[in-house]
């Protein structure tokens, strides 16, 4: 699986990207149809540090659907709806969805939307979305997709933020055991936007279809068999893509932009590049359209490069077993699978044997990535072990768009490091800084920063927000992107994110990682999941909170778990962790998306006030915190 020719492949790739960075990215433009071809590759005297393919123009819908239907993949496969939610599975072929997008980008012209407005989508995971999202790059319009269930107040944000000229909503998503009414929570979102759209349509869903506003809202479906199809409008690469929103530190959300001709070389190469996927393969990302992960590898990518994209309407667990990815990669033929470590950590805590994993063939998966936070060792390990695939993590963010790090199928796999993000992609020049912003040598931990320019696919800019994205990105290291994510890079160019720079606490002097010490607890064979918090010490300033989410069937006591826990963490990284605190939760607070609240734990544990996160995923398990946690520091 790994060899010598991996590394030598890999290397003399990364080499020929720093020996001429232009011709690199000039070379892997030409897999995309341009309406007119770039002859200048990068701009360095415009936007806050530069823009590529300047004097280009392209439609990112046509290099998604079009241009295959042309070239006569029209019956192939492009989307796989399987939701076991509602017990259906659906496939649209490239022809089909070609049918599609243009009449619902006919139905947004013939209401006004044009290149350069904005569509905000809110959507759960049914093909309407891509549909909604490709319209929108037909246009020229730019779409930002929220994330359907968000609470009505973080919509309007996004709304007042984004000024749309229309909204695409479905009535209601699904989730276990409930249904969320989604229009609800869009009409209090424009009843408190200032800003109001001209039209909404509304995709009724038969499990809760929504009363319509007279004189602003629309049956969907009606409106897109009625419209006359549109076809593709050109744009300059520089012109925005798509908004999509992160959570900012002033609570104001930050919108992420992305621009049309970058991202589409940028994804294109990283299909084949870092996931091994052609043309006419299968390509399964359990992630959601309102996460990045979703824009890029659920959407965009697998379309740009002519594959199936597998689009999952269920849950890791739960919908209906611990078995529901197994079945989804065996039933469709998968070649490369994308998730979460979180929801293998969820699997392995229902399955830990792997014996719904024995029950399908999986003889056509050829490798699982996992991205989102930090994968523990004992988690990637237990993958790697129970499908005996290449298990890979890699690293990278909402404002990149596309990896940072990772290992690269495309150029023959290099041996892997469980623990590291691997190493990183041709386009980025990675390096740990200290806080004077210098280099700092191989195997020392510091912040984690790109060397500008950044490569295309990642974001130019915030929206309408220059001053705010050199705020938060460029001035702490001028010349550098600070990631914001604190790691190491060793002796042999292997990354590895170690925590988010505010996750380093400072214990008694000594600046300590949460993410080696969750790597120690993850260790521990009774351990589902953990997470690593520094709460107030009067004594040392902080100390380490160890929370652990147990797997089912453990029969030992908590207290005896607790104590063996503490001796991990002594024995592995020393006294001077000063880990003297761990306690069994029956589960923790975690984003949508999967990465756990700690922020928002540490708060809890040093009674301090705190704002419940929009991103929550169940809002009630804070108040069990509250009681386990409220007024322990010290």
């Amino acid at each position: 699986m790994h060899s010598s020719a991996g590394t030598s492949r890999y290397d003399a790739t990364y080499a020929a990207w720093q020996a001429d960075p232009e011709g690199y990215w000039a070379e892997a433009a030409r897999r995309i149809d341009w309406d007119r071809a770039p002859e200048r590759i990068f701009d360095a005297s415009s936007g806050p540090y530069g823009r590529w393919f300047p004097d280009a123009r392209l439609n990112t819908c046509h290099n998604a659907v079009d241009r295959h239907v042309a070239a006569g993949r029209g019956g192939q496969p492009a989307i796989i709806w399987d939701s076991p939610m509602t017990g259906r599975c659906e496939t649209l072929t490239y022809a089909a969805l070609l049918g599609r997008v243009s009449k619902l980008a006919g139905a947004l012209r013939a209401r006004g939307v044009a290149a350069g407005d904005r569509v905000v989508i809110y959507m759960p995971m049914v093909p309407d979305a891509a549909v909604a999202m490709l319209a929108c790059a037909r246009l020229g319009a730019v779409h930002s997709v929220v994330f359907g269930g968000f609470a009505a107040a973080e919509l309007a944000a996004r709304i007042a933020d984004a000024r749309p000229k229309a909204i695409l909503a479905a009535s209601c998503g699904l989730e276990p055991g409930r249904v969320i009414a989604y229009k609800p929570l869009l009409d209090a979102a424009i009843a408190l936007s200032p800003h109001k759209p001209d039209a909404v349509l509304v995709l009724q869903r038969e499990q809760a279809p929504a009363g319509l506003v007279a004189g602003r809202d629309e049956d969907w479906a009606e409106a897109e068999a009625a419209a006359e199809p549109a076809e593709c409008v050109s744009v300059a690469a520089t012109d925005p893509l798509y908004i999509l929103y992160t959570s900012g530190t002033t609570g104001k959300p930050k919108g992420v932009v992305r621009d049309n001709g970058g991202h589409a070389v940028a994804l294109r190469n990283s299909m084949a590049m870092l996931y091994g996927v052609e043309p006419g393969e299968v390509m399964f990302t359990a992630s959601d359209v309102g996460w990045v992960v979703g824009h890029s590898y659920i959407v965009y990518a697998p379309l740009l490069t002519g594959a199936t994209t597998v689009l999952f309407e269920g849950k890791p667990v739960g919908t209906p077993d611990a078995g529901t990815f197994w079945r989804v990669c065996a039933r469709h033929g998968v070649k490369a699978m994308f998730t979460a470590p979180t929801a293998i950590r969820a699997i392995k805590r229902e399955d830990p044997e792997g014996r719904l994993l024995a029950h399908h063939d999986l003889s056509r998966l050829e490798a699982l990535f996992l991205a989102g936070e930090r994968c523990d060792p004992p988690t990637a390990e237990w993958c790697a072990a129970m499908l005996r695939k290449p298990v890979i993590d890699h690293w990278w963010q909402t404002e990149t768009g596309w990896a940072i790090t990772g290992n690269f199928r495309g150029l023959g796999l290099f041996p892997p490091r469980f623990g590291s993000g691997g190493k990183p992609s041709p386009g980025y020049d990675v390096a740990a800084l200290d806080e004077a912003g210098h280099r700092l040598p191989r195997g020392q931990s510091g912040t984690l920063a790109v060397k500008l320019p950044l490569p295309p696919g990642c974001l130019p800019t915030l929206w309408q927000a220059d001053d705010r994205f050199r705020e938060s990105y460029l001035e702490a290291f001028p010349g550098w992107y600070n990631t914001s994510d604190a790691g190491v890079v060793d002796e042999a160019g292997y990354v590895s994110v170690m925590s988010r720079t505010d996750d380093i606490i400072n214990v008694a002097g000594h600046r300590l990682s949460t993410g080696a010490m969750e790597e120690v607890l993850a260790s521990h064979p009774d351990v589902a999941e953990c997470a690593v918090v520094g709460i107030r010490d009067s004594l040392k300033g902080q100390v380490p909170l160890g929370l652990v989410v147990l797997k089912a069937g453990v029969a030992k006591a908590e207290e005896a778990v607790c104590r063996e826990l503490v001796g991990l963490v002594r024995d592995r990284i020393g006294p001077v962790a000063a880990f003297k605190d761990a306690r069994v939760v029956p589960r923790l607070p975690k984003t949508r998306s999967g990465k756990i609240l700690r922020a928002t734990l540490r708060k809890i544990a040093d009674g301090e006030d705190y704002v419940v996160p929009p991103t929550i995923d169940d809002a009630t398990i804070l108040g069990d915190m509250e009681g386990a946690l409220r007024g322990i520091a010290r």
